[in-house]
Protein backbone atom coordinates (compact mmCIF):
# COMPACT_ATOMS: atom_id res chain seq x y z
CA UNK A 1 0.00 0.00 0.00
CA UNK A 2 3.17 2.28 0.53
CA UNK A 3 4.34 2.02 -2.85
CA UNK A 4 0.09 2.22 -4.31
CA UNK A 5 0.46 5.53 -1.93
CA UNK A 6 3.66 7.11 -3.47
CA UNK A 7 2.08 6.31 -7.20
CA UNK A 8 -0.58 8.36 -6.02
CA UNK A 9 1.14 11.01 -5.69
CA UNK A 10 2.43 11.42 -8.98
CA UNK A 11 -0.82 12.58 -9.99
CA UNK A 12 -1.52 15.77 -7.28
CA UNK A 13 -2.09 18.53 -9.27
CA UNK A 14 -2.49 16.88 -12.89
CA UNK A 15 -5.47 14.76 -12.28
CA UNK A 16 -8.37 17.22 -10.64
CA UNK A 17 -11.93 16.73 -10.50
CA UNK A 18 -10.71 13.36 -9.80
CA UNK A 19 -8.39 11.93 -6.71
CA UNK A 20 -5.08 10.98 -7.45
CA UNK A 21 -5.08 6.94 -6.69
CA UNK A 22 -2.54 4.44 -7.51
CA UNK A 23 -2.58 0.89 -7.78
CA UNK A 24 -0.37 -1.96 -7.27
CA UNK A 25 -1.23 -5.74 -8.98
CA UNK A 26 0.91 -8.81 -6.81
CA UNK A 27 0.59 -12.26 -7.28
CA UNK A 28 2.30 -14.79 -5.92
CA UNK A 29 4.77 -12.05 -3.76
CA UNK A 30 5.86 -10.49 -7.05
CA UNK A 31 4.32 -7.29 -8.41
CA UNK A 32 3.15 -7.49 -11.85
CA UNK A 33 1.25 -4.57 -12.50
CA UNK A 34 1.59 -0.75 -11.41
CA UNK A 35 -0.28 2.34 -11.81
CA UNK A 36 -1.72 5.99 -11.01
CA UNK A 37 -4.39 8.17 -12.11
CA UNK A 38 -3.26 9.69 -15.63
CA UNK A 39 -3.15 13.72 -16.16
CA UNK A 40 -6.68 14.75 -16.55
CA UNK A 41 -8.30 12.28 -14.69
CA UNK A 42 -8.38 9.24 -17.15
CA UNK A 43 -7.39 6.56 -17.33
CA UNK A 44 -7.97 5.12 -13.85
CA UNK A 45 -5.05 3.81 -11.57
CA UNK A 46 -6.62 -0.11 -11.29
CA UNK A 47 -6.87 0.58 -15.77
CA UNK A 48 -3.51 1.46 -15.87
CA UNK A 49 -2.13 -1.48 -13.34
CA UNK A 50 -4.30 -3.86 -15.02
CA UNK A 51 -3.08 -3.53 -18.89
CA UNK A 52 0.87 -3.95 -17.44
CA UNK A 53 -0.45 -7.26 -15.46
CA UNK A 54 -2.25 -8.45 -18.26
CA UNK A 55 -2.77 -12.32 -17.78
CA UNK A 56 -1.02 -12.13 -14.44
CA UNK A 57 -3.56 -10.47 -12.79
CA UNK A 58 -5.85 -13.71 -12.53
CA UNK A 59 -5.88 -14.93 -9.12
CA UNK A 60 -3.90 -11.61 -7.68
CA UNK A 61 -4.08 -8.87 -5.32
CA UNK A 62 -4.88 -5.61 -5.87
CA UNK A 63 -3.71 -2.45 -3.04
CA UNK A 64 -5.64 0.65 -4.17
CA UNK A 65 -5.52 3.85 -2.09
CA UNK A 66 -9.39 4.24 -3.23
CA UNK A 67 -12.18 2.64 -2.97
CA UNK A 68 -12.24 1.68 -6.91
CA UNK A 69 -15.26 3.08 -8.43
CA UNK A 70 -18.69 2.03 -9.22
CA UNK A 71 -20.62 4.23 -12.32
CA UNK A 72 -20.18 4.48 -15.57
CA UNK A 73 -18.52 7.58 -16.63
CA UNK A 74 -16.22 7.67 -19.73
CA UNK A 75 -14.87 4.47 -19.06
CA UNK A 76 -16.74 1.51 -16.92
CA UNK A 77 -16.56 1.13 -13.06
CA UNK A 78 -12.76 -0.01 -12.18
CA UNK A 79 -14.25 -2.64 -9.22
CA UNK A 80 -16.20 -4.16 -12.88
CA UNK A 81 -12.88 -4.15 -14.14
CA UNK A 82 -10.97 -5.93 -11.25
CA UNK A 83 -13.77 -8.88 -11.28
CA UNK A 84 -13.30 -9.29 -15.24
CA UNK A 85 -9.47 -8.98 -14.72
CA UNK A 86 -9.59 -12.58 -11.99
CA UNK A 87 -8.84 -10.42 -8.92
CA UNK A 88 -9.75 -12.49 -6.18
CA UNK A 89 -8.79 -9.93 -2.99
CA UNK A 90 -8.29 -5.85 -2.86
CA UNK A 91 -7.08 -3.96 -0.41
CA UNK A 92 -8.77 -0.68 -0.04
CA UNK A 93 -7.15 2.27 2.02
CA UNK A 94 -10.18 4.49 2.04
CA UNK A 95 -13.68 4.83 0.97
CA UNK A 96 -14.68 7.42 -1.68
CA UNK A 97 -16.83 9.88 -0.31
CA UNK A 98 -18.87 10.37 -3.41
CA UNK A 99 -22.10 9.43 -3.61
CA UNK A 100 -21.72 8.01 -6.93
CA UNK A 101 -19.19 5.11 -5.44
CA UNK A 102 -19.43 4.97 -1.81
CA UNK A 103 -19.53 1.62 -0.26
CA UNK A 104 -20.89 0.28 -4.25
CA UNK A 105 -17.36 -0.18 -5.05
CA UNK A 106 -17.04 -2.30 -2.57
CA UNK A 107 -20.28 -4.45 -2.32
CA UNK A 108 -20.01 -4.90 -6.34
CA UNK A 109 -16.42 -6.88 -5.40
CA UNK A 110 -18.10 -8.96 -2.34
CA UNK A 111 -21.39 -10.12 -4.62
CA UNK A 112 -18.76 -11.45 -7.28
CA UNK A 113 -16.67 -13.37 -4.42
CA UNK A 114 -13.70 -11.13 -3.89
CA UNK A 115 -12.23 -10.40 -0.63
CA UNK A 116 -12.05 -6.73 0.35
CA UNK A 117 -9.75 -5.63 3.10
CA UNK A 118 -10.71 -1.99 3.82
CA UNK A 119 -8.83 1.13 6.15
CA UNK A 120 -4.96 -0.03 5.28
CA UNK A 121 -3.15 2.86 6.26
CA UNK A 122 -6.25 5.06 5.81
CA UNK A 123 -4.46 8.31 7.21
CA UNK A 124 -2.09 8.23 5.17
CA UNK A 125 -4.28 7.98 2.11
CA UNK A 126 -6.93 10.47 3.71
CA UNK A 127 -3.94 12.98 4.06
CA UNK A 128 -2.93 12.46 0.03
CA UNK A 129 -6.18 13.33 -0.54
CA UNK A 130 -7.12 15.55 1.02
CA UNK A 131 -8.26 18.21 -1.90
CA UNK A 132 -10.29 15.66 -3.31
CA UNK A 133 -12.26 15.06 0.35
CA UNK A 134 -12.92 18.62 0.54
CA UNK A 135 -14.58 18.85 -2.88
CA UNK A 136 -16.57 16.53 -2.39
CA UNK A 137 -17.35 16.48 1.45
CA UNK A 138 -17.50 20.41 2.15
CA UNK A 139 -17.79 21.67 -1.67
CA UNK A 140 -14.42 23.53 -1.99
CA UNK A 141 -10.84 22.76 -2.63
CA UNK A 142 -8.35 22.05 0.08
CA UNK A 143 -6.39 25.49 0.40
CA UNK A 144 -2.59 25.75 1.44
CA UNK A 145 -1.52 29.06 2.01
CA UNK A 146 1.91 29.72 1.54
CA UNK A 147 4.10 32.58 3.07
CA UNK A 148 7.58 33.81 2.54
CA UNK A 149 8.93 36.12 5.00
CA UNK A 150 12.01 37.30 7.46
CA UNK A 151 11.65 36.36 11.30
CA UNK A 152 10.08 39.10 12.36
CA UNK A 153 7.37 38.27 9.58
CA UNK A 154 7.88 40.74 6.79
CA UNK A 155 7.73 40.28 3.20
CA UNK A 156 8.77 43.30 1.60
CA UNK A 157 10.96 46.54 2.90
CA UNK A 158 9.04 50.03 3.38
CA UNK A 159 9.43 50.03 -0.64
CA UNK A 160 8.50 47.13 -1.31
CA UNK A 161 11.53 45.63 -2.44
CA UNK A 162 10.82 42.05 -1.75
CA UNK A 163 13.14 40.15 -4.23
CA UNK A 164 14.57 37.96 -2.85
CA UNK A 165 13.85 37.00 0.89
CA UNK A 166 14.08 33.50 0.73
CA UNK A 167 16.93 31.45 -1.12
CA UNK A 168 17.07 30.02 -4.28
CA UNK A 169 16.62 26.03 -2.39
CA UNK A 170 13.33 27.51 -0.51
CA UNK A 171 12.18 29.59 -4.38
CA UNK A 172 12.58 25.82 -6.12
CA UNK A 173 10.85 23.89 -3.29
CA UNK A 174 8.07 26.66 -3.84
CA UNK A 175 7.77 25.83 -7.43
CA UNK A 176 7.10 22.07 -7.25
CA UNK A 177 4.67 22.87 -4.35
CA UNK A 178 2.50 24.79 -7.59
CA UNK A 179 3.50 21.34 -9.36
CA UNK A 180 1.53 19.44 -6.83
CA UNK A 181 -1.27 21.86 -7.01
CA UNK A 182 -4.49 22.24 -9.06
CA UNK A 183 -4.23 26.16 -8.85
CA UNK A 184 -2.16 29.11 -7.65
CA UNK A 185 -3.95 32.08 -6.01
CA UNK A 186 -3.17 35.70 -5.64
CA UNK A 187 -4.88 38.84 -4.98
CA UNK A 188 -4.67 41.47 -7.38
CA UNK A 189 -2.25 43.64 -5.18
CA UNK A 190 0.05 40.80 -5.87
CA UNK A 191 -0.11 40.54 -9.49
CA UNK A 192 0.07 45.13 -10.12
CA UNK A 193 2.88 44.72 -8.13
CA UNK A 194 4.93 41.84 -8.74
CA UNK A 195 3.22 41.01 -12.42
CA UNK A 196 4.23 37.16 -11.96
CA UNK A 197 3.86 34.51 -13.95
CA UNK A 198 2.93 31.36 -11.17
CA UNK A 199 4.19 28.89 -13.87
CA UNK A 200 6.30 26.20 -12.49
CA UNK A 201 9.86 26.66 -13.73
CA UNK A 202 11.34 23.15 -12.99
CA UNK A 203 13.32 21.43 -15.01
CA UNK A 204 11.55 19.07 -16.44
CA UNK A 205 8.57 20.30 -15.10
CA UNK A 206 7.12 22.87 -16.70
CA UNK A 207 4.45 21.37 -18.10
CA UNK A 208 2.87 20.68 -14.44
CA UNK A 209 2.45 24.68 -13.90
CA UNK A 210 -1.21 25.20 -12.29
CA UNK A 211 -4.29 26.77 -13.66
CA UNK A 212 -3.38 30.87 -12.32
CA UNK A 213 -5.78 32.35 -10.28
CA UNK A 214 -6.63 36.50 -9.68
CA UNK A 215 -8.61 37.60 -7.16
CA UNK A 216 -9.53 40.69 -8.74
CA UNK A 217 -13.14 42.03 -7.43
CA UNK A 218 -12.42 45.55 -9.55
CA UNK A 219 -10.54 43.69 -13.15
CA UNK A 220 -7.75 45.93 -12.17
CA UNK A 221 -5.31 43.49 -13.62
CA UNK A 222 -3.72 45.27 -16.76
CA UNK A 223 -4.05 43.26 -19.63
CA UNK A 224 -0.55 44.11 -21.07
CA UNK A 225 0.55 41.95 -17.63
CA UNK A 226 2.28 38.40 -18.18
CA UNK A 227 -0.48 37.02 -16.26
CA UNK A 228 -2.85 37.65 -19.39
CA UNK A 229 -0.59 38.04 -22.11
CA UNK A 230 -0.18 34.25 -21.51
CA UNK A 231 -3.61 33.63 -20.94
CA UNK A 232 -3.86 31.81 -23.76
CA UNK A 233 -0.95 29.20 -23.16
CA UNK A 234 -1.84 28.91 -19.46
CA UNK A 235 -5.38 28.73 -17.79
CA UNK A 236 -5.53 31.97 -16.06
CA UNK A 237 -8.73 32.39 -13.78
CA UNK A 238 -10.26 35.59 -12.59
CA UNK A 239 -12.55 36.06 -9.51
CA UNK A 240 -14.34 39.33 -9.89
CA UNK A 241 -17.29 41.16 -8.40
CA UNK A 242 -20.86 39.86 -9.85
CA UNK A 243 -21.95 42.56 -11.93
CA UNK A 244 -18.75 44.90 -12.79
CA UNK A 245 -17.57 47.00 -15.43
CA UNK A 246 -18.93 44.96 -18.80
CA UNK A 247 -16.56 45.77 -20.89
CA UNK A 248 -13.69 45.58 -18.92
CA UNK A 249 -15.30 41.46 -18.37
CA UNK A 250 -15.59 41.00 -22.36
CA UNK A 251 -12.19 42.03 -22.61
CA UNK A 252 -10.87 39.67 -20.25
CA UNK A 253 -12.76 37.57 -21.76
CA UNK A 254 -11.34 38.06 -25.26
CA UNK A 255 -7.56 38.24 -23.91
CA UNK A 256 -8.81 33.81 -22.90
CA UNK A 257 -9.24 34.90 -19.30
CA UNK A 258 -11.97 32.61 -17.35
CA UNK A 259 -14.22 34.98 -15.60
CA UNK A 260 -15.75 33.85 -11.79
CA UNK A 261 -18.19 36.50 -10.86
CA UNK A 262 -19.43 36.12 -6.91
CA UNK A 263 -21.41 38.30 -4.49
CA UNK A 264 -19.55 40.57 -2.12
CA UNK A 265 -18.87 40.06 1.36
CA UNK A 266 -19.26 42.42 4.30
CA UNK A 267 -16.10 44.26 3.65
CA UNK A 268 -17.63 44.82 0.38
CA UNK A 269 -14.67 42.68 -1.14
CA UNK A 270 -15.33 39.07 -2.78
CA UNK A 271 -17.33 36.71 -0.76
CA UNK A 272 -13.81 34.06 0.06
CA UNK A 273 -16.69 31.67 0.92
CA UNK A 274 -18.87 31.69 -2.54
CA UNK A 275 -15.19 32.55 -4.79
CA UNK A 276 -14.23 28.88 -3.40
CA UNK A 277 -17.54 27.01 -3.57
CA UNK A 278 -17.36 28.79 -7.12
CA UNK A 279 -13.50 27.07 -8.06
CA UNK A 280 -14.70 23.44 -6.19
CA UNK A 281 -17.27 23.56 -8.70
CA UNK A 282 -15.27 23.96 -11.72
CA UNK A 283 -13.09 21.31 -9.96
CA UNK A 284 -10.27 22.30 -8.26
CA UNK A 285 -9.11 20.03 -5.69
CA UNK A 286 -6.31 21.62 -4.51
CA UNK A 287 -5.42 25.41 -4.22
CA UNK A 288 -1.64 26.94 -3.40
CA UNK A 289 -2.31 30.55 -2.19
CA UNK A 290 0.90 32.32 -2.72
CA UNK A 291 -0.20 36.15 -1.85
CA UNK A 292 -0.67 38.92 -0.76
CA UNK A 293 -1.41 40.36 2.55
CA UNK A 294 -4.85 40.99 1.79
CA UNK A 295 -6.09 37.60 0.72
CA UNK A 296 -4.41 36.09 2.82
CA UNK A 297 -6.08 37.58 5.76
CA UNK A 298 -9.17 37.24 4.26
CA UNK A 299 -9.24 33.42 4.28
CA UNK A 300 -7.79 33.74 7.24
CA UNK A 301 -10.71 35.34 8.78
CA UNK A 302 -13.17 33.47 7.04
CA UNK A 303 -11.60 30.24 8.33
CA UNK A 304 -10.77 28.57 5.02
CA UNK A 305 -6.99 27.88 5.34
CA UNK A 306 -6.69 24.07 5.24
CA UNK A 307 -2.23 24.10 5.93
CA UNK A 308 0.48 26.83 6.04
CA UNK A 309 3.38 26.48 4.45
CA UNK A 310 6.00 29.19 6.22
CA UNK A 311 9.15 29.64 5.12
CA UNK A 312 11.08 32.20 6.78
CA UNK A 313 14.80 33.99 6.21
CA UNK A 314 17.19 34.75 8.84
CA UNK A 315 16.48 38.35 7.82
CA UNK A 316 14.86 41.37 10.01
CA UNK A 317 13.23 44.30 8.72
CA UNK A 318 11.47 45.65 11.43
CA UNK A 319 8.26 47.46 11.78
CA UNK A 320 8.45 49.75 8.70
CA UNK A 321 8.46 46.81 6.80
CA UNK A 322 5.54 45.20 5.10
CA UNK A 323 4.04 42.52 6.74
CA UNK A 324 2.28 38.82 5.98
CA UNK A 325 -1.02 39.76 7.15
CA UNK A 326 -3.17 43.20 7.21
CA UNK A 327 -5.52 43.49 9.97
CA UNK A 328 -8.75 41.09 10.02
CA UNK A 329 -10.47 41.86 13.11
CA UNK A 330 -8.62 39.63 16.11
CA UNK A 331 -9.74 40.79 19.66
CA UNK A 332 -9.57 38.03 21.33
CA UNK A 333 -7.07 35.43 21.46
CA UNK A 334 -9.86 33.05 21.27
CA UNK A 335 -10.52 33.89 17.58
CA UNK A 336 -7.13 33.52 16.42
CA UNK A 337 -6.83 30.72 13.44
CA UNK A 338 -5.15 27.80 15.44
CA UNK A 339 -2.80 25.50 13.85
CA UNK A 340 -0.67 22.51 14.40
CA UNK A 341 3.06 22.53 13.54
CA UNK A 342 3.52 18.78 11.66
CA UNK A 343 6.45 19.08 10.12
CA UNK A 344 10.25 21.52 10.12
CA UNK A 345 13.25 21.38 8.05
CA UNK A 346 15.66 23.47 6.76
CA UNK A 347 16.00 24.53 2.95
CA UNK A 348 18.83 25.78 2.16
CA UNK A 349 19.72 28.45 4.06
CA UNK A 350 16.32 28.86 5.37
CA UNK A 351 13.76 26.93 7.23
CA UNK A 352 10.21 25.26 6.69
CA UNK A 353 7.17 25.08 8.62
CA UNK A 354 3.97 22.83 7.81
CA UNK A 355 1.50 23.37 9.73
CA UNK A 356 -2.45 22.12 9.55
CA UNK A 357 -5.74 23.81 10.59
CA UNK A 358 -6.66 22.19 14.35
Amino acid sequence: MRAALALARRGLGEVWPNPAVGCVIVAAGRVVGRGCTAAGGRPHAETEALAMAGDAARGATAYVTLEPCAHHGKTPPCAEALIAAGIVRVVSALRDPDPRVSGRGVEILRRAGVSVVEGVLEAEARDLNAGFLSRIEQGRPLVTLKLASTLDGRIATHTGESRWITGPAARAHAHLLRAENDAVMIGSGTALADDPELTCRLPGLGARSPVRIVFDGRLRMPLTHRLAATAEDIPTWVVTLAGGDRNRARAFAAAGIELFECPPGPDGAVDPVAALTALGSAGLTRILVEGGAHLAAALLRADLVDRLIWFRAARMIGGDGLAALVGFGIDRLSQTPRFGRVDISTVGDDVMETYSRI
